[in-house]
């Protein structure tokens, strides 16, 4: 057999971790927004801002204006959210070619979806509510303790991705279902 009648070597798929951890902070963020902002009302993006350490105006969200601009900032929190999530299938969608459905059900994409939830949770967390201080996870008397909670919430969902992704079978994107790794 000469080179010309050997086969092109298969290409290495790509990892679905990128793809799985964008997509975890965009729904991470999204379970966020829904949850703490607009369903329990305990903050809103601008809530701390009458303490922040950035010198952002605050807006009372207790007064219709101030709780129209934190609506609005909210909004933005959510695009941003949206955004992610549509490249994390954009991302997903370019790696995985072939058993698309079967992707859906692999712990290892699952895996580094809480990976990248926990990742949303300990950025936000340490960024929004420690460093610039422009709202915390439930104003008042214990907010430090609502705060170290979000983030210690964060590193359980980062270990706990990292176990579920390792437990599952690794995943080759571009294999044929018959074959070791085409299936998940």
């Amino acid at each position: 057999m000469t080179t010309a009648d050997t086969p092109p070597p298969l290409p290495v798929p790509q990892s679905i971790r990128l793809p799985g951890i964008v997509l975890g902070v965009g729904l991470g963020g999204f379970v966020d927004g829904i949850l703490l902002h607009q369903v329990l009302q305990w903050h809103h993006l601008l809530s701390g801002t009458d303490h922040d350490r950035i010198g952002v105006k605050y807006y009372d969200p207790r007064t219709v204006p101030g709780l129209e601009m934190n609506t609005v900032w909210d909004g933005i929190f959510h695009t941003v959210c949206w955004v992610a999530v549509i490249v994390g299938l954009g991302l997903l969608y370019s790696r995985v070619t072939h058993h698309r459905r079967a992707v859906w059900t692999s712990r290892v994409l699952w895996g580094w979806i809480v990976v990248g939830w926990g990742l949303f949770n300990l950025v936000e967390g340490i960024l929004d509510h420690q460093i610039l201080s422009i709202h915390h996870v439930r104003g008042g008397p214990h907010q430090a303790w609502w705060d170290a909670g979000f983030l210690v919430l964060g590193a359980l969902l980062v270990l706990a991705g990292l176990l579920w992704q390792r437990s599952g079978r690794p995943f080759d994107p571009a294999a044929p279902a018959d074959t070791p790794g085409g299936t998940v």
